[in-house]
């Protein structure tokens, strides 16, 4: 295991470098000029496994997005997936336009200040028109990482893979892009013009950029952005999951809580960490390289604002899925109403757990067979949406946390969902079409092909459109009541 307070010491003397650049909304550089390195502040509460009798804090039931932006992976900080007065699609889906990018966009897109933002792995950002596609402004950042000067990966080039998010308290827009280098660095855009507020690079002192992988996607809350960090496919080399975070006003140090594994320990789901009314984030996190002493990993955490652990919990069976890489990090948690947590990885098995109180080693709820489950599930009151690999589920948590599978769709749609117009909205991922499915019997409502598909990717609902990042841009698909 890490020796956290010799570590904490390390970071906290340790600086890493910043840069910034700015501009007319048009295509630019990356970082140019150097700024005062700041400090890192590492979260130094303890790691040992967190007391399962401490008393729950129910979270207020997560409420549905705005219908004016989607400023966020999944619609706002629950990630509940919901898009309020959206149109049905009992009429069906017809496509409303299609817009070539200069690379694969892995990230949901956004609907931000009346456009759509899409990131590249090409390391652009673009604003598009939303009633024909058209770019407004586009924002090249600097050069991505080529595939072949990483010890491994899955992504060529690997640039921009985590969804942005707009913070409308400071109107920036935050993303975090691989340049190479190769280095990891957080943008502030200007969401009307594109214009690079300032930028600062997000490696942790010790890290070795080539085997971390930004992937999950970011969040604003407390007055900070916060990223997840992994490794890339085939987790090679040395690298430990973090969570990262920096000032929406960029100012005073980084702050980060790393997994106290000696390797591994991924935080990737591809929905990121999820912000409850506290602004206190739940995370999940792969496997760790240890199975005889339990070291953090294949877990959900509670961290505080700062970055503080509060809680975790894993299951007892952590030593197996960590040799079997079983782990619970493929799916961000999900903040259930009622005061429950649902958790679902890569074994197949769903836990139900306390928000406020985690339960620690084997302290859920409940459990149940669910699914392998991948990227961010859908919520609505008590009911979970739950992207599998074979097909979307619909689970009911019932009285006392209880697990209730009521139906698995036979579509094929097997991406992580979202809800609006009365029904779910899911795309299969292998055969690059979006479903429209009932969200009463899991059945198809409408179908319609948008274009090869990213891993994990999942629809945006916004304006009345629904929004697909596609490995050539973004395709937009509009709703027929």
């Amino acid at each position: 295991m890490v020796n956290r307070c010799s570590l904490a010491a390390f970071l906290a003397a340790a600086a890493f470098s910043m840069g910034s650049c700015g501009g007319p909304p048009v295509v630019s550089p990356g970082p140019t000029s150097a700024g005062t390195a700041p400090s890192v502040a590492v979260a130094t509460a303890s790691d040992a496994t967190p007391a399962a009798t401490a008393p729950p804090t129910a979270t207020a039931p997560p409420t549905a997005a705005g219908p004016t932006d989607w400023p966020t992976y999944h619609g706002d900080a629950l990630r509940t997936g919901q898009a309020a007065g959206f149109p049905s699609p009992a009429g069906g889906l017809a496509q409303a336009w299609s817009a070539a990018l200069d690379g694969a966009v892995y990230g949901q897109p956004l609907g931000v200040r009346g456009m759509v933002i899409a990131a590249t792995e090409n390391d652009s950002v673009y604003a598009l028109d939303p009633t024909s596609g058209r770019v407004v402004w586009r924002r090249h950042l600097g050069e991505p990482v080529s595939l072949s000067t990483l010890p491994c990966g899955n992504i060529d080039p690997l640039g921009i893979t985590g969804t942005p998010v707009y913070d409308a308290a400071t109107g920036s827009l935050f993303v975090v892009a691989e340049l190479s280098g190769p280095q990891h660095v957080l943008f502030a855009l200007d969401a009307v013009s594109g214009a690079v507020r300032w930028s600062r690079v997000v490696d942790l002192p010790g890290d070795d950029p080539r085997t971390h992988q930004q992937r999950a996607a970011l969040a604003v809350g407390s007055g900070h952005v916060y990223v997840g960090f992994g490794g890339l496919a085939g987790d090679c080399g040395q690298y430990t999951g973090k969570v990262v975070g920096v000032s929406t006003s960029d100012s005073g140090a980084t702050i980060a809580y790393l997994v106290p594994v000696a390797r591994e320990g991924a935080v990737w789901a591809t929905g990121g960490p999820v912000v409850d009314g506290a602004g206190n984030l739940y995370v999940s996190v792969g496997n760790g390289s240890s199975t005889t002493v339990y070291d953090g990993s294949d877990s959900v955490l509670e961290l505080s604002p700062a970055l503080r652990l509060e809680s975790r919990f894993a299951p007892a069976t952590w030593a197996q899925d960590n040799a079997s890489d079983a782990d619970l990090g493929s799916l961000s948690p999900v903040l259930v109403a009622g005061g429950w947590v649902l958790i679902a990885g890569k074994s197949g098995t769903g836990y139900v757990l306390r928000q406020g109180a985690l339960g620690g080693i084997g302290g859920q709820v409940s459990a149940a067979p669910v699914c392998a489950a991948f990227g961010g599930a859908a919520v609505s009151g008590s009911t979970v949406y739950v992207p599998c690999s074979d097909g979307v589920r619909r689970i009911d948590i019932r009285s006392g946390g209880l697990i209730h599978v009521a139906w698995r769709t036979g579509s094929g749609a097997n991406g992580p969902p979202v809800l609006g117009g009365g029904a779910v909205f899911s795309l299969a991922t292998g055969g690059g079409q979006l479903f429209a499915l009932s969200p009463a019997t899991g059945g198809t409502v409408a179908s319609i092909a948008v274009g090869p598909l990213p891993h994990f990717a999942s629809p945006s609902l916004w304006n009345g459109l629904v929004l697909v990042g596609t490995l050539r841009g973004v395709t937009a698909v509009t709703p027929r009541p």
